[in-house]
């Protein structure tokens, strides 16, 4: 079957297993096809109790996704119940070395806000919070969204409740590996559905576009009429290509070079761009470029990437910040020179030649991760300082990888294989985990 049948079948299985049904909807193409496609299938199947459709608001933003937010909240009022989040969360800022978040609709930064709150249904903001709203202040997006999905949940009275997710593992390695790896139990799933992921009891996420592809998503818009953010056409006609294109947060590392579009599309939406964070200006203008770890970067003269990366850390005046990227870098030095790490046969094929003193090539990996291609664990003797042999920089473990992540200011060190706020990650993973069957 192609990937829209499949789609229509897993929403008829969302359908008939849960009773509560919520779509994340963040104005891309992504979650703006997967909500066309649910109320596509409500109607054509007399569906009329309602959804809701979480979005959760970033401030910074193009004005024409301001647009198609409105117009997609409200539209479709026989179906749709908007929530409409406009509250101070923890955002990722990797524009700055000064600051690793910033926070959106903060009010004590109200003269900064790049746009008015806005005036629509469903509209949630420090001046309306319902009395059993989750945390919200200096809590992370992604972790905030999980959080209010159960309290969504619990606000329904359902005994199930699905949060439609419209990501695409065709986007991302990290999101391929979190739905196909092998050690996933049916205890994290709906019945043993990959497609699916339990957050906590009676709550679970769905995915059911994720074997997309972007000429899917733009083919199914055309073929059944669906509304779209039209900001995809500004892209198209400022020469960026189909698969560049991004509708996200401005201020994370992956929009530095698409930053400096903001200059050309929208220049009002651009200079409040600038001054509600500290350094936008700065990685639109270099975004890119060397100047932030992209393309080939110099080592300064005197200098080992180890000792040129102690003098980028000795820059860094927020204690926070400093300490973060120290941390992932032992972690890192823990990982690869104790246990090992699993390398890409080509890579590790490169590698060999040249590889410092007391490296050990130890074979295929035991465990049972699902990987692409085969792979072979490398551990070092010593955390390298380069290996300039290596095609792709960013898989092997070296001084200068480490350098490239502070030079993007990539707080997260997603360059360097970690995900974003690991730590706090594991930490709310290991309490759901303990707590779970009382949530």
């Amino acid at each position: 079957m192609n990937v829209w049948e499949a789609t229509r079948q897993r929403l008829d299985r969302i359908f008939k297993e849960f009773d509560n049904v919520i779509v994340a909807f963040s104005g891309g193409k992504d979650s703006g096809v997967m909500l066309n496609a649910t109320l596509a299938y409500m109607r054509e199947h007399n569906i009329t109790r309602k959804i809701t459709v979480l979005h959760l608001d970033y401030e910074g933003q193009y004005a024409a996704t301001t647009d198609y937010v409105t117009q997609v909240m409200t539209s479709n009022q026989d179906l749709i119940d908007p929530v409409w989040i406009c509250l101070p969360f923890k955002a990722a800022c990797e524009v700055s070395m000064y600051q690793g978040y910033w926070q959106p609709w903060n009010p004590a930064e109200r003269d900064l806000w790049v746009r008015d709150l806005p005036d629509a249904p469903g509209v949630i903001h420090t001046g309306n919070v319902p009395a059993s709203f989750p945390d919200y202040d200096g809590v992370w997006d992604y972790t905030l969204q999980r959080q209010i999905g159960t309290w969504l949940h619990r606000r329904s009275g359902a005994e199930r409740t699905a949060v439609l997710v419209g990501i695409r593992t065709q986007e991302s390695h990290h999101r391929h590996g979190a739905l196909h790896r092998q050690d996933r139990t049916d205890a994290s799933m709906l019945d043993g559905l990959n497609w699916t992921s339990r957050k906590s009891k009676n709550v679970y996420n769905a995915y059911p576009i994720h074997d997309w592809v972007t000429e899917d998503v733009w083919t199914a818009n055309a073929k059944f009429g669906w509304s779209y953010n039209e900001l995809y056409d500004l892209f198209h006609l400022a020469g960026v290509p189909l698969h560049d294109m991004r509708v996200a947060s401005p201020f994370r590392g992956e929009g530095h070079e698409s930053l400096k579009l903001y200059r050309v599309i929208e220049p009002e939406t651009w200079a409040k761009l600038v001054g509600r964070v500290n350094g936008a200006d700065f990685a639109a203008i270099y975004g890119g470029t060397s100047v932030m770890g992209v393309r080939d970067i110099k080592l300064p003269p005197g200098h080992t990437w180890k000792t040129y990366a102690n003098f980028l850390l000795s820059t860094i005046e927020d204690d926070e910040i400093r300490d973060g990227y120290l941390r992932k870098l032992r972690s890192s030095i823990t990982y690869w020179t104790v246990k090992g790490g699993a390398l890409p046969q080509e890579s590790a094929d490169e590698l060999r030649p040249a590889a410092p003193a007391g490296t050990e090539f130890l074979g295929a990996p035991t465990d049972n991760r699902k990987r692409r291609g085969p792979y072979e664990v490398v551990r070092f003797k010593r955390y390298p300082d380069d290996v300039p042999d290596v095609t792709d920089q960013s898989l092997v473990p070296t001084y200068k990888r480490f350098v490239i992540t502070i030079l993007r200011m990539d707080h997260a060190c997603k360059y360097m294989g970690f995900g974003q706020t690991k730590r706090e990650m594991t930490k709310r993973s290991a309490a759901v985990e303990k707590y779970r069957e009382i949530l």
